[in-house]
């Protein structure tokens, strides 16, 4: 079941002015077939009955296009004819006694087709005056008669058409009081709804003072208290200038926002929005609850940082803490591996081996999470100067070869003939190629390849590792480059720290420079670094680059 909509001013002019022109019709058609029918029985001859005919359907033609062409002064001109058409009519077939007096209220029943209540006053005077008109002739002069045999027609004529336009106005005047009903309930709710909303809207001239106001109460004061009062009442003495001049700038660009305290430490968010003549529309908005949510987000974003920095300078104190007895470790381990001072057995010698390996892993580790954490503290400093690239990277490729020839994987680099002049930190340059190569013969089976290209694009140092591997999955691909974040099985993760590619991330920002990786699972895996770090001799000599197998 659908719910009939309301219908717009504009119909409801267009549907009252249509039943006013279809009374005016039916009026005229009524007269026509009364003159017709009467001289076609020869009951009337031309005579006062047949001009008090043609008056009142000569009103009718002329009241139908007054109310069509001419609005609310055409109405009221109408309502006046017809008041003279009835008067004359009566005059013409024997005053109020006569068969056509009920056309005295013709003026009235006009008014009430027209459906305008400001007709109605008019409406019932002219009836009056008519009416009064018509008696006073038939006190003072010898009136005509209609003729017997006229008479009941004409009276039956008369009755109909007042009877009919009576009626037609009276069913409009209910729609209309239905009409007035609904719109007197929607504006109800419609003021409900304003007063128990959590805005005060207000209309403003242009220098602040409140003409109007409704909705929420604000500051202490009612919409109605507000009325005549400044909206500087509800602002705070520091933020006064900015409320002027967010008042200044709602009437130059035609609307205009700010924060403005209260004068209870509150906050208010004060919209404004030009409206017609010098006015201004104003939304106000307790911003309180708003504003201590933005501070406890404030407050939990600083003691997040600052347990961040914390935890990165606790594993940078305990990183430097750990290096000395490993490098004690490592030294012992190495003297004893390599017997120095004499014979060992051999059982001892493999593991002098062993722990000098895995403190060597372990160094590694540790260098790994304290750079880490002196770039997450901002207390990472680069080393900058200016070298061959190639030949950082050509040291990495011999310290992986038997990594490389261990793992059964075949390590080829692709480097350019030419020098490639960078002004860079040589170490972080050779950590990005050592953590790049050591993750791809992590994902390399044995048989596979990885290629590593060094190039000159622009003033932009590309290198690029692409191995031959089981490649990444989606969903691994999205964590990468985050700390401690790492892809593969089990196997896989247990050999790293996760912070391999976060470093080679890391240390490519530190370079103003950026990484991106290229994987599909059983395809191989390719990732790219492009640090814009060459020199401008290297971007005029670019050369063709060399293979190293």
């Amino acid at each position: 079941m659908t719910e009939a909509r309301p219908t717009s001013p504009v119909a409801r002019r267009r549907s009252d002015t249509a039943s006013a022109l279809a009374w005016h019709g039916a009026f005229a058609v009524a007269v026509a077939a009364s003159l017709g029918g009467l001289a076609w029985q020869g009951v009337a001859a031309l005579g006062p009955e047949m001009l008090a005919l043609a008056s009142a359907g000569a009103a009718a033609i002329l009241g139908a296009l007054l109310s069509l062409a001419s609005g609310g002064a055409g109405r009221a001109i109408a309502v006046l004819v017809w008041a003279v058409a009835g008067a004359v009519a009566c005059h013409l077939t024997g005053g109020t006694a006569g068969p056509l007096a009920a056309w005295c209220l013709l003026p009235a029943a006009a008014a009430t087709v027209f459906k305008g209540r400001d007709l109605l006053a008019l409406g019932a005077a002219a009836a009056l005056a008519a009416a009064a008109v018509t008696a006073l002739d038939g006190a003072l002069f010898s009136l005509p008669t209609a003729s017997a045999d006229a008479a009941p027609w004409l009276s039956l004529l008369a009755l109909a058409t007042v009877t009919v336009g009576f009626a037609a106005g009276l069913i409009g005047f209910q729609g209309a009081v239905r009409r007035d009903g609904r719109r007197k309930a929607r504006a109800e709710a419609l003021l409900h709804i304003l007063d128990h909303q959590p805005l005060l809207f207000a209309t403003l001239d242009r220098s602040g003072r409140i003409r109007s106001a409704a909705g929420a109460p604000m500051g202490g004061f009612t919409p109605t208290e507000l009325e005549g009062r400044s909206l500087g009442h509800l602002v705070a003495e520091a933020d006064l200038a900015a409320l002027a001049a967010v008042l200044h700038a709602a009437g130059r660009d035609g609307q205009a926002q700010v924060y403005v305290a209260t004068p209870d430490d509150g906050c208010l968010d004060v919209s404004l929005r030009a409206s017609d003549g010098d006015l201004l529309v104003a939304s106000v908005r307790d911003a309180r609850d708003q504003l201590l949510r933005e501070r406890r987000l404030e407050a939990a974003r600083l003691s997040a940082e600052q347990q961040n920095a914390g935890k990165s300078r606790f594993l940078a104190n305990m990183s430097h803490e750990l290096r000395t007895p490993l490098n004690a470790i490592m030294g012992f381990s190495d003297i004893m591996r390599q017997r120095l001072f004499g014979p060992i057995g051999d059982r001892y010698a493999e593991y002098a081996e062993l722990i000098h390996e895995s403190g060597t892993h372990l160094l590694e580790l540790i260098n790994d999470v304290l750079d880490m954490s002196k770039i997450e503290a901002e207390r990472f400093e680069l080393s900058i100067e200016c070298f061959d690239a190639r030949e950082a990277v050509q040291a990495v490729l011999r310290l992986m070869r038997g990594q490389a020839d261990r793992a059964g994987v075949h390590l080829r680099g692709v480097l350019p003939i030419a020098p490639l002049m960078a002004e860079a930190d040589r170490r972080a340059l050779k950590q990005i190629a050592l953590n790049l190569i050591s993750n791809a013969l992590k994902f390399t089976p044995t048989g596979g390849s990885v290629t590593v290209t060094v190039q000159a694009s622009g003033d932009v140092l590309e290198i690029v590792v692409a191995d031959t591997g089981v490649g990444i999955a989606q969903d691994d691909l999205d964590r990468l480059g985050r700390p401690f974040e790492q892809a593969g099985d089990a196997e896989q993760r247990a050999a790293g720290s996760g912070l391999g590619l976060s470093l080679v991330r890391a240390f490519a920002r530190l370079h103003n420079g950026e990484m991106t990786v290229e994987s599909s699972v059983g395809e191989g895996t390719s990732v790219t670094i492009r640090l814009p770090v060459l020199t401008p001799v290297v971007v005029a000599a670019e050369a063709p680059a060399r293979r190293q197998g």
